[in-house]
């Protein structure tokens, strides 16, 4: 993986929600959503964290996206086993 400089993240990360966490990156700011409304992230220790964790999930799925599907399989279980 490729190493960003600070504050830097790929284009796939730059917007939108952390997974089905309460952060949401709009136009360059982590805002965590919540039914009752929403809090800007401004602590640059935490919004570090949260632009680690979406490089690292967007690193995922592009290596999930990129693993050839196996048709003599059955799927894995949602507990990663095999049927």
């Amino acid at each position: 993986m490729s190493v960003l400089p600070s504050g830097a993240l790929p284009s796939s990360v730059r917007s939108g929600p952390l997974g089905q966490s309460p952060a949401v990156r709009r136009d360059g700011q982590w805002w965590l959503v919540a039914e009752s409304g929403s809090v800007a992230v401004t602590d640059p220790v935490f919004t570090g964290q949260l632009n680690r964790f979406a490089t690292a999930m967007a690193a995922a799925d592009q290596a999930v996206a990129g693993r050839p599907v196996r048709q003599d399989q059955p799927p894995a279980r949602p507990d990663g086993r095999r049927r």
